[in-house]
């Protein structure tokens, strides 16, 4: 073990609150496993344990990542999808198989799928944006991460007005998915996208409202003015 893998989770097992422990599972429909410790003293951590890496390697701190996400714990996967967005500058084309890899294999709720997607792969995609074409296929994955994080990767991107036509693929390709975390992710992308668009994400709605799921529905208007919010939430 890295010495500071094990500085880090000395520092959480020194934080753990025990009403934040008790209180964690209630946000999960699935089983998740966390030490207990609030978000505020989990971000401290990861800025402080950062100013100890940052000068390592690109390759060295990826490794130090993944021995974060390996663990399972959910504040450990947090500091991991910290450190990433700061390696940006740094990122290449080939990064996007390991991103591809570690949600595969270690993205189990949407808490992790959302803090490492949408920094990590969203600010990948503004660098690189001729690699979007690879979340088309996570919307089609049997997988319900990738479906997600499909949908989740391209939300910072929508805050600055990009991938308008993009969101709306991914969205026609979950447009019908039962899974209700997937209809989030994709009705939070199109919000994001009513942010810089919001007339074209009104026009979109308005001509699938009838297939789209209400779930998807109310968070992608959630932004809309009162009026066009009625408009899209009349049936028929």
């Amino acid at each position: 073990m890295h010495p500071i893998i094990q500085q880090i989770r000395e520092e959480l097992n020194a934080n753990v609150d025990q009403k934040t422990k008790d209180t964690a599972q209630h946000f999960f429909k699935e089983a998740v496993t966390c030490y207990g410790v609030k978000s505020a003293t989990v971000s401290k951590i990861s800025y402080k344990n950062w100013s100890e890496i940052k000068n390592l390697s690109k390759k060295d701190i990826f490794a130090l990542c993944e021995e974060l996400f390996i663990s399972g714990l959910m504040e450990e996967a947090f500091i991991a999808a910290g450190w990433l967005p700061k390696l940006v500058d740094q990122f290449q084309r080939e990064d996007l198989s390991v991103f591809e890899r570690w949600i595969g294999c270690y993205i189990d709720n949407w808490a992790k799928c959302d803090s490492f997607c949408n920094h990590t792969v969203g600010d990948f995609m503004i660098k690189f944006p001729e690699c979007v074409n690879i979340l088309f296929d996570w919307a089609k994955s049997g997988n319900r991460w990738f479906r997600r994080a499909a949908a989740v990767s391209l939300i910072v991107p929508a805050k600055e007005g990009l991938f308008l036509q993009e969101a709306f693929k991914i969205s026609d390709l979950l447009i019908t998915d039962s899974d209700d975390l997937v209809q989030k992710g994709y009705g939070w992308l199109l919000k994001a996208e009513t942010e810089k668009h919001p007339f074209e994400v009104l026009t979109y709605v308005m001509e699938n409202k009838l297939v789209m799921p209400r779930t998807a529905l109310r968070y992608a208007i959630e932004k809309l003015p009162k009026e066009q919010k009625l408009l899209a939430m009349k049936k028929g």
